[in-house]
């Protein structure tokens, strides 16, 4: 008898970052996964668009794009592991971090999970690359006020060799296999051969 799915979702947590190399075939491999902690919100828009082809007086077939997804990543203090890893930050020899200028982007895949009413759904985006957080303070008054940090983050694909598709995320569903379910924060799924 198969599980029964969530029928709603909030709460994002068990955020975490893999460094992606990405070859020149279009595939990627990772590096173990990192704990992203105190993410906040994360906002993603779908990237791509539909082109309507009309013939007949009417649209006779319509083409689709998928560009991945760009939006917000907010969390409480950007870790400094992941500054290190993904921003390309650079420590002296007193530990003093210093923001590397010509630091190139570099790619990852970034784990979470939203928690539902039965379940939480875990999800991958495989393809991710970043922009600087930003930089803001405030004077503390009679409450304490935290202030967060937000990146834009944009996903786009890899190629998965696996499936033979493009792929841009993955997401767990109810009936998903409970040990991949488990492991899902120790390493990058990266998928299965279909029957």
């Amino acid at each position: 008898m198969p599980n029964t799915p969530n029928k709603i979702k909030y709460g994002l947590s068990d955020c975490y970052y893999a460094v992606a190399t990405i070859g020149s075939d279009g595939t990627a491999t990772y590096g173990s996964p990192k704990p992203i902690p105190g993410a906040v919100n994360l906002s993603l828009e779908p990237q791509g668009e539909n082109t309507p082809f009309y013939a007949d007086n009417i649209v006779y077939y319509v083409t689709s794009t998928n560009q991945g997804y760009q939006g917000d990543f907010e969390m409480a203090v950007v870790p400094e592991s992941f500054k290190k890893d993904i921003l390309g930050y650079i420590v002296d020899g007193k530990d003093i971090l210093f923001e590397n200028a010509e630091a190139e982007a570099v790619h990852f895949a970034l784990i979470f999970r939203f928690q539902g009413d039965l379940r939480a759904t875990k999800h991958v985006l495989y393809n991710c690359t970043v922009t600087r957080p930003t930089q803001a303070g405030a004077t503390k008054t009679d409450t304490v006020e935290p202030q967060t940090e937000t990146l834009t983050i944009t996903a786009t694909t890899v190629k998965n060799t696996v499936l033979g598709k493009n792929v841009v995320k993955a997401e767990t569903v109810a009936d998903s296999n409970a040990g991949v379910y488990s492991d899902w924060e120790v390493a990058v799924y990266t998928g299965t051969a279909t029957t």
